[in-house]
């Protein structure tokens, strides 16, 4: 009988273990009802989520499937057992192979002092480590992850970890050299930027930087967190992402020292950034990005004053935008040339116009300077409408509903025109 099942389970190649999974528990009964049963059923596998409870039985399961093989990890728990830690801390022996693993816990509080020493360990063996997600494991397991050279994405999360990053940190840490993606999620700007502060380096080219508090209306510490990501990146960063998960008001001086970053291909500043901004103060601070091809500018823009005239001027100064997600006055329309709004300005590269809470007058009218100035834009889409405009949420997107109708039948006819 147990030919017959190691003849199956030597096939298996991906394993996936959910919270309401059911065969976890009687495939480790049957392992310990049998003394002669192999070290492990999968000694082909690649691929283990595990994203349950770390009990006993899981730890049990868990010796079985850490195997040379395996080269992908997930784990998210919560509450771990010293046996099922005890296991992962045996990843660096039995699986010196891994290049992605995730170590996510739901109570990050209560798992950072409980199992941190355990995985520790592991880390520093881990040297084909591709891609790492781990919850703040200190100073010194910080220290660790530094030393994995083959390492290029990393997400951190400080949030819950120790107290050395709420305040100034005299801690000099070597940093990362090679990082081409890196997500930090902390609690408050003061905590990444003590942690930024350690590193000697810290150079990647994707960056995204997610906050759980927003910093208040007269502080100075998200164009100071800036200033550090610049002076540390230099011009490696590429690509950079900002979101609170409370709303938070930006101003555009704050986003002022990324313009020394002459690399930027993308720049989002998310839901949850309420950032209001003119069509000046827009050009101003792309005009440093002649690569610029993603930009995306808050949730809310309710201050926005930026026009088609403003969308034009960006337009010259980042020729290859493909995605744009902004609020503008679409009501606006004096001295646009509806038949050739931007003269000779246009792009044919972009593919996305997200345009929340922008209000509009004339579906008719814009839909024609859009299709001037974006000759290949299929439609417009529209994500995001702040409470303070309800009242008149269903109108506008009716409005723009229309715009993209018309934008369709422009399309028909120019395909029909381009075949004739």
């Amino acid at each position: 009988m147990w030919d017959t099942l190691c003849k199956y389970t030597s096939r298996v190649h991906s394993i996936t273990q959910s919270v309401n999974s059911w065969f976890i528990q009687p495939l480790s009964s049957i392992m310990l009802s049998c003394t002669s049963s192999p070290a492990s059923l999968f000694p082909r596998l690649r691929k283990l989520t595990w994203h349950a409870y770390g009990s006993q039985c899981a730890a049990e399961f868990l010796r079985m499937a850490f195997v040379p093989s395996l080269l992908s990890l997930d784990i998210r728990i919560s509450s771990p057992s010293f046996t099922f830690l005890s296991v992962i801390s045996s990843l660096g022996t039995l699986c010196p192979h891994l290049q992605d693993m995730s170590l996510v816990t739901y109570e990050p509080s209560k798992v950072f002092h409980k199992g941190s020493p355990f995985i520790l360990q592991p880390i520093s063996q881990l040297q084909n480590l591709h891609t790492l997600s781990i919850w703040d494991v200190g100073n010194q397991g910080i220290g660790h992850i530094m030393q994995l050279q083959a390492l290029r994405s990393l997400s951190l999360d400080l949030r819950e970890g120790p107290s050395i990053w709420g305040s100034q940190s005299h801690l000099q840490l070597p940093g990362f050299h090679d990082l081409e993606f890196f997500r930090l999620s902390a609690n408050k700007l003061e905590d990444a930027f003590n942690f930024l502060n350690s590193l000697q380096v810290f150079r990647s080219k994707k960056i995204i930087a997610c906050f759980d508090s927003a910093p208040s209306s007269n502080s100075e510490i998200l164009t100071k967190f800036l200033a550090i990501l610049q002076q540390k990146c230099d011009d490696n960063l590429e690509h950079f992402t900002l979101m609170f998960l409370r709303s938070a008001r930006t101003r555009p001086d704050d986003f002022m020292p990324l313009q020394a970053c002459h690399n930027l291909t993308q720049l989002h500043i998310r839901r949850g950034c309420d950032t209001s901004i003119s069509g000046e103060e827009l050009c101003q601070m792309v005009s440093a990005w002649p690569k610029l091809e993603a930009l995306s500018i808050g949730g809310l823009s309710i201050g926005n004053t930026i026009t088609f005239h403003g969308l034009i001027s960006l337009l010259r100064l980042c020729p290859s935008l493909t995605s744009l997600s902004l609020a503008i006055d679409a009501t606006k329309l004096d001295g646009i040339d509806i038949k050739r709004p931007g003269g000779e300005i246009s792009s044919k590269h972009l593919k996305v116009l997200v345009l929340g809470n922008s209000p509009i007058d004339s579906p008719q009218h814009v839909a024609l300077i859009i299709s001037g100035l974006f000759p290949y834009l299929e439609q417009v889409e529209f994500d995001y409408w702040d409470s303070c405009m309800q009242a008149q949420k269903n109108t506008m997107i009716d409005r723009w509903t229309s715009v993209n109708t018309f934008l369709r039948c422009f399309s028909i006819v120019r395909e029909r025109y381009t075949e004739a």
